[in-house]
């Protein structure tokens, strides 16, 4: 029997990328801010339609200096229902996480939420655009305005996605993307910073590369989080791509909604209003109506060979090293609780057909058979 993994990378041709490989070989230039890496920020930021955009040899590096870059303090809200790297990155910085609860249609955080959760000591706001779907912007940046609070957005899921007509990238002060293997545009690893001025890219960079502008001078305490050569050069080369990847992963995504759509019990991400959205994830919501409970439709999936995923669970509040915060508390947390024991993002990835997907449905539509 096959095994279905629940994602596979984008692979660029491996002869185009043979090429490349020569040409950093004959350069001899493997880092320090070279020419693929240059023409990478170059390419990333045209597509995207920001201006200013850093590259980063992960996201999880860029989070951290994003917060370093504001110099945030104090206490961030954010959100339970995330990959544990948003909140790690609060906690490298010495800040205080303060989780919020999520709207339950959006899985996004609420804005009401957030507002009950302001203290004086609150410095900025860490919202999450999960799975790809903005959040409530407009709220986030009128509680902000109210309150002179930063706003760093983690858009790790959110490449290329638009709202209003133009990147979601370009609101809050700064947005943070992922290009890790598992995302819709990888560069293996790697991530970046979106700014919005000359300014705070320098500052950036400057902060990636341990604070070093010359051979003289340091003029702030970075670290190292620069993306090398390869990693760059990938990354361009899988950019010629990325149209085609999501074209196919929509083609996927389509395909598994007109299938499930009608499964009582079961209850899909709407993401109707939604403008160039990536189709970087399909969850499923098992509800009460369904045969089984989520972790037992987990289980049935496995012993079929399909690997699907509890994204996100545990809720990050859950985890020991910040259940003791008091937000942390499920009762403060209803919605992302609700979500978190119901959520299984079933496989999605470029390459995925018809006929593995009518495998999976099969097992979904059918769990107390097996």
């Amino acid at each position: 029997m096959k095994k279905i993994f629940v994602t596979k990378p984008s692979l660029p041709p491996k002869d185009q990328f043979y090429q490349l490989i020569d040409e950093i070989w004959e350069s001899e230039y493997i880092t320090n801010d070279g020419d693929f890496h240059k023409k990478l920020e170059k390419a990333l930021s045209e597509y995207l339609e920001v201006d200013h955009i850093s590259v980063f040899s992960n996201g999880t590096l860029a989070l951290i200096t994003a917060l370093q870059a504001l110099n945030i303090k104090g206490e961030v809200i954010t959100t339970p229902y995330s990959f544990v790297a948003t909140t790690n990155s609060l906690i490298w910085n010495g800040i205080t996480p303060v989780f919020a609860d999520i709207d339950e249609h959006s899985c996004n955080m609420s804005v009401d939420a957030v507002e009950k959760a302001i203290t004086p000591q609150t410095t900025a706001l860490m919202p999450v655009h999960v799975y790809g779907t903005p959040c409530d912007m407009e709220g986030m940046e009128a509680l902000a305005k109210k309150h002179n609070l930063k706003i760093i957005y983690d858009a790790a899921h959110a490449f290329g996605v638009k709202y209003n007509g133009q990147s979601i990238l370009n609101y809050g002060d700064l947005s943070i993307l992922s290009f890790h293997a598992t995302k819709v545009y990888n560069t293996i690893e790697g991530g970046a910073i979106i700014s919005h001025s000359a300014e705070m890219k320098t500052k950036i960079d400057n902060l990636k590369n341990f604070g070093i502008t010359d051979e003289l001078t340091v003029v702030d305490s970075g670290i190292n989080a620069k993306m090398n050569e390869v990693q760059a050069a990938y990354g361009l080369l899988n950019l010629k791509y990325i149209d085609e990847n999501i074209r196919l992963r929509k083609e996927a995504h389509d395909y598994y909604a007109s299938q499930l759509k009608d499964v009582p019990g079961l209850n899909l991400l709407d993401i109707s209003s939604i403008e160039n959205y990536n189709y970087g994830y399909f969850p499923v919501f098992v509800g009460e109506n369904y045969p089984v409970n989520r972790d037992q439709l987990y289980d049935i999936l496995m012993k079929a060979g399909i690997y699907s995923r509890r994204y996100f669970y545990p809720l990050i509040s859950d985890f020991p090293i910040y259940a003791s915060i008091p937000s942390a508390n499920r009762s403060n947390l209803p919605h992302a609780v609700k979500l978190t024991e119901s959520v299984l993002c079933l496989p999605l990835y470029a390459k995925l057909d018809r006929s593995t997907i009518d495998r999976i449905v099969d097992v979904v539509k059918n769990p107390e058979k097996r």
